[in-house]
């Protein structure tokens, strides 16, 4: 199902699921999006908050990139790229909230390291989306200065408890 329509489901009549007239079921979305982070409080925030954050811009992009009218093809792109964007963005978020709550340093490491490495392709799936005119740059540039954000905060973090593992 592609995230720019609502879910539609129609009815026809005659068949098994049918209703008696053909209607259309429509489902939206209304909730309220939570606000993003300002530059000021980004440059205050936690590696988990920014990771959040990143994570709710990545969704609300892929929202965006299904939007409007394009051709099979660049809707199979834009699908596929955007998914495993989705997947690795929200992987960084993911990983840093278990790591909250690590079993041991060695736990913690393991979680962090996963996070960095999610963090490093979502920014090769960023690169790909913009470099190949899926992404206008100002919108990319944005999203790869907060992924690089996350990034250098996550390999000083993992860095740390590798220092502090083989001492």
């Amino acid at each position: 199902m592609e995230s720019n329509k609502p879910y539609k489901k129609t009815y026809k009549k005659g068949t098994t699921n049918s209703r008696k007239d053909e209607s259309t079921d429509v489902r939206t979305f209304g909730g309220e999006l939570k606000p993003l982070m300002s530059e000021s409080e980004k440059a205050d925030a936690q590696v988990l908050e920014l990771s959040y954050d990143f994570s709710c811009r990545i969704i609300r992009l892929y929202k965006y990139l299904n939007e409007g009218k394009l051709s099979k093809a660049d809707r199979d792109i834009v699908d596929a790229l955007g998914r495993q964007l989705v997947r690795s963005a929200t992987s960084i978020n993911a990983n840093m909230n278990e790591a909250q709550h690590p079993q041991s340093d060695a736990d913690f490491l393991s979680k962090a390291t996963i996070a960095l490495k999610e963090a490093r392709e979502s920014e090769n799936w960023l690169s790909l989306l913009r470099d190949n005119g899926y992404l206008e740059p100002r919108a990319s540039e944005s999203l790869i200065t907060d992924c690089a954000r996350i990034n250098k905060i996550l390999i000083t973090i993992t860095a740390k408890v590798k220092k502090r593992l083989n001492s």
